[in-house]
């Protein structure tokens, strides 16, 4: 396999270099750019399996590596690497895009490669940068992208209704789509959304769409009823946080 590091930082391509020959046996040839256009040359080229791009580099950002590169021709994986930034960070989970924060410590490179290594070509890549860098442009989030049995479905955040945790899956219920069932557990989506307003959890096993209540239920308890009929279910330390949240609506 080979794999092409993009950094303006020449220490950083060196660190990163390293960090890939000790970790990832599979990756037996790396290349390296110190700026965008003479990564794309090189991946034109070479045609890596994975590329390790970083963000912010003078003249072209990593993101925008669709602009000089056919989609058709994008079956490689694309790893972002970045000095922390909250707001990056929770633009690279909603993508599904997966990243390397700087510093890069060994065991981040052998997951994000080991994870890349089974999606290569497969993944829509080229989807899941459209919608990181609109949400770079736009500065705000819109929608998550989903990934389910062979595809991507990028979904705006007022079409989920509610999310419902099983096992280890969990099931997204939308106004048109259906019910999608995602493999990532609900707490991931929980920590995603946990600073989004519209969603809230009133059970360790629901997060729902504040928007999409249709009718809460006093007796039994208490229950709510969603858009979709789904009942869902109000833990005892949540009924008063739950009542005073709608109320203020």
């Amino acid at each position: 396999m080979k794999a092409i590091v993009i950094d303006d930082e020449k220490r950083a391509r060196n660190l990163l270099h390293i960090l890939i020959t000790e970790n990832c046996p599979k990756i037996k040839e790396i290349y390296e750019a110190s700026n965008l256009l003479d990564g794309i040359d090189i991946i034109k080229k070479e045609e890596p399996n994975i590329v390790f791009l970083d963000i912010e580099m003078p003249k072209h950002s990593g993101l925008e590596i669709l602009n000089f590169i056919d989609k058709d021709i994008l079956n490689f994986e694309i790893i972002f690497t970045t000095a922390y930034s909250e707001y990056a960070i929770k633009a690279f989970q909603l993508a599904a895009i997966d990243y390397l924060l700087k510093p890069i410590r060994p065991n981040q490179v052998k997951e994000a490669v080991n994870k890349a290594i089974k999606v290569i070509g497969k993944s829509e890549i080229h989807l899941k940068l459209e919608a990181l860098k609109e949400s770079f442009t736009k500065k705000s989030f819109e929608k998550i992208a989903l990934p389910v049995a062979n595809s991507i479905k990028f979904m705006p955040f007022d079409a989920i209704i509610m999310l419902q945790a099983d096992g280890m899956y969990t099931k997204v219920y939308t106004r048109d789509e259906g019910t999608i069932l995602i493999t990532k557990p609900l707490k991931h989506y929980v920590d995603l959304f946990k600073n989004n307003h519209l969603f809230y959890k009133p059970h360790r096993s629901y997060l729902i769409n504040l928007s999409c209540i249709k009718e809460y239920v006093k007796s039994d308890g208490g229950y709510i009823i969603m858009d979709n009929e789904e009942i869902v279910s109000i833990s005892r330390d949540k009924k008063e946080e739950f009542l005073t949240l709608v109320t203020n609506l």
